[in-house]
């Protein structure tokens, strides 16, 4: 989370490795705690390797378990511990391979900016 400096009127963002070696931490814990949890994947800007001031993390979770609506998908997961605020995507494999064989946004970004955490 970014932290306000003792010293400055600023904020310190944490660096792009430690945000992925803290989402790694995370990804581990919620897969021996939910063995449901397949995968844990990055993209967007971590995925790209450019994340900056300001990113956001963008999550996958490939949950085999996963039904119901995005929203109440999300409720199942502890993305408050992640270290930065995060948009979070909740698919089964299944839903994951279809998407992947489209040609939407979210596929092509996906296809070029996808870095599992495992």
């Amino acid at each position: 989370m970014p932290v306000r400096s003792l010293t400055q009127s600023l904020l310190r963002w944490p660096r792009p490795e430690q945000v992925l070696a803290e989402a790694r931490v995370w990804a581990d814990e919620q897969r021996r705690l939910r063995p449901r949890l397949r995968r844990v994947g990055v993209f967007g800007s971590y995925g790209l390797g450019n994340a900056s001031v300001g990113s956001d993390l963008d999550l996958l979770l490939i949950d085999e378990a996963a039904d119901g609506p995005q929203h109440q998908r999300l409720h199942s997961w502890p993305l408050e511990r992640l270290p930065l605020s995060c948009d979070a995507l909740v698919l089964t494999p299944a839903e994951l391979a279809q998407l992947l064989r489209g040609s939407s946004r979210m596929a092509l970004e996906l296809q070029t900016d996808l870095v599992w955490l495992d």
